[in-house]
């Protein structure tokens, strides 16, 4: 149904193929044509400081997990992969002491009480989801 298309970059003006199964993948998407070779829509993602959705490594088009570039797993344009967990790392999380509202013991809870609001223990808390 598809065969490979020499295309010329808008940018550079450099020829590029633009595969069958390239076509196929934009075709099942609606995406349009490429307009630009491989290097130059990384160049302009990497200006435009884009890490995710478009032309990069992932599985796929976008940056969702391993594997290689648009088209298969196996390479392809984007290449490398990425640790689809948001791409840095938190540290520690921030942790306030409160009084248990049922119990009266003291708690951990992961965020800043605010006054008139109930807070529970952790063993206070599953019994109130059970």
């Amino acid at each position: 149904m598809y065969s490979d298309k020499v295309m010329t970059c808008a940018d550079c003006s450099q020829d590029f193929v633009f595969t069958a199964r390239e076509q196929e993948f934009y075709a099942t998407r609606g995406f349009t044509e490429p307009r630009r070779c491989p290097s130059c829509r990384a160049s302009r993602k990497a200006a435009r400081g884009d890490t995710g959705g478009s032309y990069g490594g992932g599985t796929g088009f976008g940056n969702r997990g391993g594997g290689g570039g648009y088209g298969d797993s196996s390479g392809g344009y984007g290449g490398g992969s990425s640790s689809g967990g948001g791409g840095y790392s938190r540290g520690p999380r921030e942790m306030f002491t409160a009084t248990c509202s049922n119990c009266g013991k003291e708690a951990q809870v992961p965020f800043r009480p605010t006054s008139g609001k109930p807070v529970y223990c952790s063993d206070c808390f599953a019994l109130r989801r059970a």
